[in-house]
């Protein structure tokens, strides 16, 4: 357990607080299918009334203990990536399994302090599952430490992916990575949410998982969260860039370089 001394402790308590009641608005939605609205902002971009009330409340509760701290979130854009400490909430991630009532779906709150990650909070909906981190104190699920898995053969893992939507993805190519990956490893997973994914990955269900496509309230919380239960994070040239360069590879030390290796042999597959 995080100690209650830990200087970031009250903005982790906050947070978690915050997805808490978002949760419980989305389950309320849930509850009552028939009063959902479901938009459409982008072609295949969906948002819905729970998504909205989803982060005007994690908006009030964070904006009304930090007033003094950024916002960023999906729904409600502020200025990207100043200075300072800046709040990353993605209110639903998975809003399209949400619409389908097909989970996961997910409230994912990372802060940041000029671009460096601390802490993460991803709390998955339908199953009650709390993932949080601080950075330099672990990673947790439900209040027990969590550690990405000790699998040493790439025939023996489980990798996670996301399909990208958006124009100009190469899709034979794409499907090229993955026959490759479903003939070495013991399958390929399409969660529909990457902050569920990335979690996965930091519990030890999965041993990897890349996608491109992404935003930052996409991979800001579940990112550090893989990062604390001592899993590689990078973008697809092996860098930094992954909170903001829309490509993200994750994983075991074995499963993230396999992936980094498959995904520099395709070329420019993916956008």
């Amino acid at each position: 357990m995080i100690s209650k001394n830990h200087p970031y402790y009250r903005e982790l308590s906050i947070a978690i607080q915050a997805a808490q009641e978002a949760a419980t608005l989305i389950k309320a939605f849930d509850r009552n299918r028939s009063h959902l609205g479901i938009h459409l902002k982008e072609k295949y971009d969906l948002v819905t009334d729970a998504d909205i009330a989803s982060e005007k409340r994690i908006r009030e509760i964070i904006m009304s203990h930090f007033p003094e701290d950024s916002f960023l979130g999906e729904e409600g854009r502020d200025d990207e990536f100043l200075e300072g400490r800046r709040w990353i909430v993605d209110p639903i991630d998975g809003t399209t399994n949400f619409a389908h009532a097909f989970p996961p779906y997910c409230v994912s709150i990372a802060l940041y302090d000029s671009l460096e990650p601390i802490l993460g909070v991803v709390l998955e909906v339908s199953r009650n599952e709390l993932f949080y981190a601080l950075r330099g104190e672990g990673a947790y699920c439900n209040d027990q430490a969590i550690s990405i898995s000790t699998i040493q053969s790439i025939d023996r893992t489980l990798i996670g992916t996301g399909f990208p939507v958006e124009e100009g993805v190469n899709y034979d190519k794409m499907l090229t990575i993955v026959r490759t990956i479903l003939k070495e490893t013991q399958g390929l997973r399409r969660a529909g949410s990457a902050a569920y994914d990335l979690v996965c990955v930091a519990a030890g269900r999965l041993d990897g998982f890349f996608e491109t496509g992404l935003k930052p309230w996409d991979v800001a919380a579940a990112g550090l969260i893989v990062k604390e239960a001592g899993g590689m994070v990078t973008d697809f040239n092996g860098g930094t860039a992954w909170l903001h360069g829309r490509k993200i590879i994750a994983g075991t030390t074995i499963s993230h370089a396999y992936l980094l290796d498959l995904i520099k042999e395709s070329g420019s597959v993916l956008v």
